[in-house]
């Protein structure tokens, strides 16, 4: 089974109503303090770890938490889904 990396930039307040949801879920999640865009605007990255089968799962919980903005151009949530090739717990 593959392992995949989700790493999603949140905007807003999206972090904080997204983080109980998936921790509900048995995720494991790691916050990272992140600037970046156009006005350099604070967000929160976060790395979550998932097997293939838990990931349409993990993506699920975003589309129910994380709010569409109104407008085409807004969001509050970049993901990406990576390959993992190893996946170590020390």
């Amino acid at each position: 089974m593959t392992t995949k990396l989700i790493l999603a930039i949140l905007r807003g307040d999206s972090e904080e109503r997204i983080r109980p949801r998936l921790l509900d879920a048995g995720l494991r999640v790691t916050e990272l303090s992140s600037t970046g865009g156009f006005l350099r605007k604070g967000s929160t990255t976060v790395l979550i770890g998932v097997e293939e089968d838990q990931l349409e799962a993990a993506l699920d919980i975003f589309r129910e938490t994380v709010p569409t903005p109104e407008g085409e151009a807004d969001h509050n949530a970049t993901i990406f889904i990576l390959n993992a090739e190893q996946f170590t717990h020390f």
